[in-house]
């Protein structure tokens, strides 16, 4: 329980995508904090005892729940919303934190390469926070932070929770973790915030689909910065964003060519290859390991007529 907390969303005040029309299940003040019960991203579907049967029969009306929506009083089309991310506590399964990393048909970088299901359950330390466990050597260095976090869409009707938007949403942003200060746009009155989609850990890119899909408990500020006419997200973070996983250096692999997507796959696929060949891996077990941790970057992007991805593996995950 939080003693600073305004008010608390419990899990069940949840809704599965975007529509101004939903009722707000609470009207909070700026300034005031509130502590979020976050459901996983499969809502529940997947749990501590799944297997990858449970995958190929997942319910996708019920993917990625948001806990809210939150009216804030004095909200306007125009203003900014800033979140302040004060902290995320795992929601404990048998004593432990828990977490699942999934390949889904039909979703991720490189779904045409990875037809099938396939399912990683995660078991770690929600006191520590140690690195997770993933088969006989890895260790994943672990950052939670919130996957899905928006206001309303102007628009009016039902959006899928899936893609981000202007307003904020499923950005799957690692850096969106305690510390951070996060500003959104507000479209509708009151803003309508909801957040969910809580992770464990994840790499830039999230390249399979999903990372340690993780329920967590989110405690954040909401305040409003008013006529600040933002036309896309923006954040700060407190300091460093990479120290959990750079102490080893890195593995990089690079994908070239005058298409980004395309050379995103050519160094996600690279690196895929490099995992199985020095660490005798599956490739489906190495291409969900690399969405928890690995980090996808632009090197170049002016060199025309071709660009530069590299794909960053933490050495640390092994040694």
């Amino acid at each position: 329980m939080c003693k600073n907390c305004n008010h608390t969303i419990h899990a069940a005040q949840h809704h599965f995508g975007w529509d101004n029309a939903i009722a707000p299940v609470l009207r909070a003040e700026p300034g005031q904090t509130i502590l979020f019960h976050c459901k996983d991203s499969s809502a529940g579907q997947l749990g501590p005892d799944s297997t990858v049967a449970d995958v190929a029969t997942l319910d996708f009306s019920q993917i990625n729940p948001v806990s809210g929506p939150v009216w804030v009083e004095g909200a306007e089309p125009g203003d900014a919303l800033k979140i302040t991310l004060d902290g995320f506590a795992p929601q404990m399964r048998g004593g432990a934190g828990f977490g699942w990393t999934a390949n889904i048909p039909g979703f991720g970088l490189l779904a045409d390469q990875f037809p099938d299901p396939a399912l990683h359950i995660w078991k770690y330390d929600a006191s520590s926070m140690e690195p997770a466990l993933f088969g006989r050597e890895g260790r994943v260095p672990l950052k939670p932070f919130a996957g899905t976090i928006g206001n309303a869409l102007a628009e009016p009707g039902a959006h899928s929770i899936v893609p981000p938007r202007r307003v904020g949403g499923n950005m799957d942003i690692r850096d969106l973790a305690a510390g951070t200060t996060l500003y959104l746009p507000v479209e509708v009155a009151g803003a309508l915030f909801s957040i969910g989609d809580t992770h464990a850990a994840q790499g830039d890119g999230e390249v399979c689909g999903t990372a340690i899909e993780s329920p967590m408990d989110v405690i954040l500020t909401l305040d409003l910065v008013k006529g600040a006419n933002l036309k896309m997200p923006r954040f700060t973070t407190a300091g460093p964003v990479t120290r959990h996983l750079d102490a080893k250096g890195y593995e990089v692999t690079t994908g070239i060519g005058p298409d980004l997507m395309a050379a995103a796959r050519d160094a996600v696929a690279g690196m895929v290859d490099f995992l199985c060949a020095t660490r005798q891996m599956a490739a489906v077990e190495a291409y969900m390991l690399a969405s928890t941790c690995g980090d996808l970057r632009i090197s170049e992007i002016v060199d025309q007529p071709n660009w530069v991805v590299s794909f960053y593996f933490p050495r640390c995950v092994f040694e």
